[in-house]
Protein backbone atom coordinates (compact mmCIF):
# COMPACT_ATOMS: atom_id res chain seq x y z
CA UNK A 1 0.00 0.00 0.00
CA UNK A 2 1.59 3.58 -1.10
CA UNK A 3 1.87 5.62 1.94
CA UNK A 4 -0.05 8.85 1.47
CA UNK A 5 1.91 12.50 0.82
CA UNK A 6 -0.26 15.68 1.59
CA UNK A 7 1.92 18.58 0.46
CA UNK A 8 1.78 22.29 0.05
CA UNK A 9 1.72 24.20 -2.92
CA UNK A 10 4.23 27.61 -2.14
CA UNK A 11 4.19 31.04 -4.78
CA UNK A 12 6.92 31.94 -6.49
CA UNK A 13 6.05 35.13 -6.37
CA UNK A 14 8.86 37.64 -5.79
CA UNK A 15 6.82 40.45 -5.30
CA UNK A 16 7.71 43.14 -2.03
CA UNK A 17 6.96 40.65 1.10
CA UNK A 18 6.85 37.38 -0.60
CA UNK A 19 8.83 34.73 1.20
CA UNK A 20 8.55 31.57 -0.67
CA UNK A 21 11.71 29.99 1.46
CA UNK A 22 9.96 30.80 4.69
CA UNK A 23 6.79 29.34 3.85
CA UNK A 24 8.67 26.05 2.65
CA UNK A 25 10.09 26.15 5.95
CA UNK A 26 7.09 26.44 8.05
CA UNK A 27 5.77 23.77 6.11
CA UNK A 28 8.53 21.38 7.07
CA UNK A 29 7.58 22.20 10.64
CA UNK A 30 3.82 21.76 9.91
CA UNK A 31 4.15 18.23 9.04
CA UNK A 32 3.73 18.69 5.13
CA UNK A 33 5.37 15.63 2.95
CA UNK A 34 6.61 18.24 0.20
CA UNK A 35 6.17 21.64 -1.16
CA UNK A 36 5.78 22.68 -4.42
CA UNK A 37 5.55 25.07 -6.55
CA UNK A 38 4.21 26.13 -10.59
CA UNK A 39 6.41 27.05 -13.56
CA UNK A 40 5.03 30.20 -15.47
CA UNK A 41 8.50 32.07 -16.09
CA UNK A 42 6.38 34.55 -18.41
CA UNK A 43 4.26 37.35 -16.91
CA UNK A 44 3.56 40.76 -15.51
CA UNK A 45 3.86 40.09 -11.82
CA UNK A 46 7.17 39.45 -10.59
CA UNK A 47 8.03 35.38 -10.02
CA UNK A 48 10.98 33.17 -9.65
CA UNK A 49 12.25 31.08 -12.04
CA UNK A 50 11.23 27.56 -10.31
CA UNK A 51 13.83 25.37 -10.81
CA UNK A 52 16.36 27.98 -8.91
CA UNK A 53 14.13 29.08 -6.44
CA UNK A 54 13.16 25.10 -5.19
CA UNK A 55 16.68 24.77 -4.93
CA UNK A 56 17.54 27.57 -2.28
CA UNK A 57 13.98 26.04 -0.76
CA UNK A 58 16.16 22.78 -0.82
CA UNK A 59 18.45 24.44 0.48
CA UNK A 60 17.02 25.80 3.47
CA UNK A 61 14.85 22.47 4.67
CA UNK A 62 16.14 19.31 5.65
CA UNK A 63 13.33 16.61 5.04
CA UNK A 64 10.27 17.68 3.22
CA UNK A 65 10.38 17.34 -0.13
CA UNK A 66 10.80 19.33 -3.03
CA UNK A 67 8.03 18.91 -6.07
CA UNK A 68 7.80 21.27 -9.52
CA UNK A 69 4.14 21.05 -9.81
CA UNK A 70 4.43 21.47 -12.89
CA UNK A 71 7.66 21.58 -14.72
CA UNK A 72 6.39 22.60 -18.60
CA UNK A 73 8.72 20.79 -21.06
CA UNK A 74 8.83 22.64 -24.16
CA UNK A 75 11.20 25.34 -21.87
CA UNK A 76 14.05 23.27 -21.37
CA UNK A 77 15.96 20.26 -22.88
CA UNK A 78 14.70 17.38 -21.21
CA UNK A 79 18.41 16.22 -21.51
CA UNK A 80 19.45 19.09 -19.59
CA UNK A 81 16.65 18.56 -17.17
CA UNK A 82 17.82 14.85 -16.26
CA UNK A 83 21.28 16.62 -15.27
CA UNK A 84 19.43 19.07 -13.35
CA UNK A 85 17.54 16.66 -11.85
CA UNK A 86 19.96 14.53 -10.80
CA UNK A 87 21.92 17.54 -8.65
CA UNK A 88 19.27 18.96 -6.83
CA UNK A 89 17.73 15.12 -5.85
CA UNK A 90 21.87 14.17 -4.63
CA UNK A 91 21.98 18.20 -3.12
CA UNK A 92 18.87 17.87 -1.63
CA UNK A 93 19.52 14.09 -0.01
CA UNK A 94 17.14 13.02 -2.40
CA UNK A 95 14.03 14.85 -2.28
CA UNK A 96 13.06 15.79 -5.75
CA UNK A 97 9.63 15.01 -6.99
CA UNK A 98 9.80 16.10 -10.82
CA UNK A 99 6.74 17.11 -12.01
CA UNK A 100 6.21 17.28 -15.58
CA UNK A 101 3.49 18.83 -18.02
CA UNK A 102 3.28 19.08 -21.63
CA UNK A 103 2.92 23.30 -21.16
CA UNK A 104 -0.31 24.81 -20.11
CA UNK A 105 0.59 28.66 -21.87
CA UNK A 106 0.58 29.02 -25.56
CA UNK A 107 0.74 32.32 -24.87
CA UNK A 108 4.18 31.84 -22.63
CA UNK A 109 5.59 29.76 -25.67
CA UNK A 110 5.21 32.38 -27.95
CA UNK A 111 6.53 35.31 -25.72
CA UNK A 112 9.99 33.63 -25.43
CA UNK A 113 9.95 33.25 -28.58
CA UNK A 114 10.01 29.05 -28.34
CA UNK A 115 7.33 28.14 -31.03
CA UNK A 116 4.05 27.01 -29.90
CA UNK A 117 3.27 22.91 -29.88
CA UNK A 118 0.30 21.53 -30.65
CA UNK A 119 -1.12 19.05 -27.92
CA UNK A 120 -0.38 16.13 -29.98
CA UNK A 121 3.28 17.67 -29.91
CA UNK A 122 3.30 18.42 -26.14
CA UNK A 123 2.47 14.76 -25.60
CA UNK A 124 4.62 13.76 -27.72
CA UNK A 125 7.71 15.48 -26.19
CA UNK A 126 6.47 14.36 -22.62
CA UNK A 127 6.90 11.24 -23.49
CA UNK A 128 10.25 11.79 -25.24
CA UNK A 129 11.15 13.37 -22.46
CA UNK A 130 10.86 10.75 -19.86
CA UNK A 131 12.46 8.17 -22.19
CA UNK A 132 15.73 10.86 -21.85
CA UNK A 133 15.72 11.30 -18.54
CA UNK A 134 15.41 7.91 -17.43
CA UNK A 135 17.59 7.02 -19.95
CA UNK A 136 20.03 8.92 -18.60
CA UNK A 137 19.57 8.00 -15.31
CA UNK A 138 20.34 4.51 -16.15
CA UNK A 139 22.52 3.72 -19.18
CA UNK A 140 26.36 4.66 -19.51
CA UNK A 141 25.41 6.17 -22.68
CA UNK A 142 21.86 7.01 -24.12
CA UNK A 143 21.25 7.38 -27.99
CA UNK A 144 17.44 8.42 -28.24
CA UNK A 145 15.49 9.61 -31.40
CA UNK A 146 11.70 10.50 -30.38
CA UNK A 147 9.58 12.91 -32.56
CA UNK A 148 10.30 16.01 -30.76
CA UNK A 149 13.71 15.39 -28.90
CA UNK A 150 16.91 12.89 -29.29
CA UNK A 151 19.77 12.32 -27.94
CA UNK A 152 23.06 11.20 -29.66
CA UNK A 153 25.87 8.83 -27.10
CA UNK A 154 25.20 11.06 -24.38
CA UNK A 155 26.79 10.56 -21.04
CA UNK A 156 25.68 11.62 -17.70
CA UNK A 157 27.24 11.24 -14.20
CA UNK A 158 26.87 10.79 -11.60
CA UNK A 159 23.54 8.57 -11.66
CA UNK A 160 21.05 8.65 -9.24
CA UNK A 161 21.19 7.46 -5.75
CA UNK A 162 17.74 6.84 -5.11
CA UNK A 163 14.97 7.03 -8.03
CA UNK A 164 13.67 10.10 -8.24
CA UNK A 165 9.93 9.99 -8.94
CA UNK A 166 8.18 11.76 -12.12
CA UNK A 167 4.69 13.19 -11.56
CA UNK A 168 2.48 14.07 -14.67
CA UNK A 169 0.01 17.03 -14.65
CA UNK A 170 -2.57 15.46 -18.01
CA UNK A 171 -5.84 15.50 -18.73
CA UNK A 172 -6.60 14.38 -22.45
CA UNK A 173 -6.84 11.01 -23.14
CA UNK A 174 -3.42 10.15 -24.61
CA UNK A 175 -1.78 12.23 -21.68
CA UNK A 176 -3.30 10.38 -19.82
CA UNK A 177 -2.23 7.02 -21.40
CA UNK A 178 1.15 8.29 -21.29
CA UNK A 179 0.44 8.71 -17.81
CA UNK A 180 -0.45 5.14 -16.52
CA UNK A 181 2.25 3.71 -18.38
CA UNK A 182 5.32 5.76 -17.88
CA UNK A 183 4.82 7.92 -14.76
CA UNK A 184 5.06 7.23 -11.14
CA UNK A 185 2.22 9.78 -10.00
CA UNK A 186 -0.39 11.69 -11.62
CA UNK A 187 -1.50 15.32 -10.43
CA UNK A 188 -4.64 16.94 -11.53
CA UNK A 189 -6.12 20.34 -10.41
CA UNK A 190 -9.65 20.46 -9.04
CA UNK A 191 -10.16 23.25 -11.27
CA UNK A 192 -9.42 21.93 -14.36
CA UNK A 193 -10.61 17.91 -13.61
CA UNK A 194 -13.88 18.52 -11.20
CA UNK A 195 -14.34 15.35 -9.29
CA UNK A 196 -16.82 13.25 -11.43
CA UNK A 197 -13.98 13.88 -14.18
CA UNK A 198 -10.80 12.84 -12.66
CA UNK A 199 -12.55 9.85 -11.16
CA UNK A 200 -13.10 8.94 -14.71
CA UNK A 201 -9.62 10.37 -15.68
CA UNK A 202 -8.10 7.86 -13.08
CA UNK A 203 -9.37 4.80 -14.40
CA UNK A 204 -8.31 6.01 -18.10
CA UNK A 205 -4.66 6.22 -16.17
CA UNK A 206 -4.96 3.39 -14.12
CA UNK A 207 -5.63 0.96 -17.12
CA UNK A 208 -2.93 2.35 -19.11
CA UNK A 209 -1.06 1.52 -16.20
CA UNK A 210 -1.71 -2.54 -16.42
CA UNK A 211 -0.66 -2.96 -12.52
CA UNK A 212 2.38 -0.21 -12.13
CA UNK A 213 1.87 1.31 -9.67
CA UNK A 214 1.01 5.46 -9.68
CA UNK A 215 -0.25 7.65 -7.17
CA UNK A 216 -2.61 10.05 -8.03
CA UNK A 217 -2.37 13.41 -6.18
CA UNK A 218 -5.07 16.08 -6.04
CA UNK A 219 -4.31 19.62 -6.53
CA UNK A 220 -7.02 21.25 -4.49
CA UNK A 221 -7.03 24.91 -3.77
CA UNK A 222 -8.72 25.49 0.15
CA UNK A 223 -10.04 28.16 2.56
CA UNK A 224 -10.74 27.42 5.82
CA UNK A 225 -13.56 29.29 7.84
CA UNK A 226 -14.42 30.89 4.29
CA UNK A 227 -17.43 30.55 1.76
CA UNK A 228 -16.91 30.12 -1.16
CA UNK A 229 -19.74 30.22 -4.73
CA UNK A 230 -16.29 28.15 -6.56
CA UNK A 231 -16.81 24.39 -7.36
CA UNK A 232 -12.72 24.59 -7.46
CA UNK A 233 -12.11 25.57 -3.74
CA UNK A 234 -12.81 23.59 -1.18
CA UNK A 235 -14.04 26.09 1.57
CA UNK A 236 -15.78 26.22 4.70
CA UNK A 237 -15.32 25.01 8.84
CA UNK A 238 -12.54 22.70 9.62
CA UNK A 239 -15.09 19.92 9.67
CA UNK A 240 -17.06 20.80 6.15
CA UNK A 241 -13.09 21.07 4.72
CA UNK A 242 -12.10 17.44 6.36
CA UNK A 243 -15.65 15.56 5.08
CA UNK A 244 -15.00 17.16 1.50
CA UNK A 245 -11.55 16.05 1.37
CA UNK A 246 -12.15 12.72 2.32
CA UNK A 247 -14.85 12.55 -0.55
CA UNK A 248 -11.63 13.39 -2.56
CA UNK A 249 -9.74 10.68 -1.27
CA UNK A 250 -12.45 8.07 -1.64
CA UNK A 251 -11.96 8.29 -5.13
CA UNK A 252 -8.67 7.52 -5.24
CA UNK A 253 -7.03 10.28 -4.33
CA UNK A 254 -5.03 9.45 -1.40
CA UNK A 255 -2.69 12.17 -1.89
CA UNK A 256 -3.15 15.58 -2.28
CA UNK A 257 -1.39 19.04 -2.72
CA UNK A 258 -3.04 21.64 -0.82
CA UNK A 259 -3.30 25.35 -2.41
CA UNK A 260 -4.16 27.90 0.13
CA UNK A 261 -6.53 30.55 -1.19
CA UNK A 262 -7.18 34.07 0.75
CA UNK A 263 -5.01 36.96 1.70
CA UNK A 264 -2.95 34.82 4.37
CA UNK A 265 -1.98 31.46 3.19
CA UNK A 266 0.68 30.57 5.58
CA UNK A 267 -1.98 30.65 8.35
CA UNK A 268 -4.48 28.45 6.13
CA UNK A 269 -1.57 25.96 5.61
CA UNK A 270 -1.19 26.29 9.32
CA UNK A 271 -5.16 25.66 10.73
CA UNK A 272 -5.18 23.01 7.61
CA UNK A 273 -1.91 21.18 9.62
CA UNK A 274 -3.29 21.13 12.77
CA UNK A 275 -7.58 20.99 11.92
CA UNK A 276 -7.58 19.23 9.55
CA UNK A 277 -5.14 17.02 8.20
CA UNK A 278 -4.40 15.00 11.73
CA UNK A 279 -8.42 13.22 10.86
CA UNK A 280 -7.68 13.52 7.05
CA UNK A 281 -4.59 10.89 7.54
CA UNK A 282 -6.56 8.85 9.77
CA UNK A 283 -9.38 8.21 6.86
CA UNK A 284 -6.69 7.29 4.52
Amino acid sequence: MTTPLFGLGISASAAQGADPVGDARAAEELGYDFVSTSDHPSGTEPTYEVWTMLTWVAAATSRVKIATRVLGVPYRPPAMVAKMAESLHRLSGGRLILGLGGGYSDEEFRAFGLGVPTPREKVDGMVDAIHIMRGLWSQAELTYTGSRYRTEQAAMEPKPDTPIPIWLGTYGNRALAATGQLADGWIPSLGFAPPEQAAAMRERVLDAAQGRPVRCVYNVPFQIGADSDSASVVAGPPQAVLDRLGSLAALGFTSMNFMPAGPDPRGQAERLALEVLPELRKLV
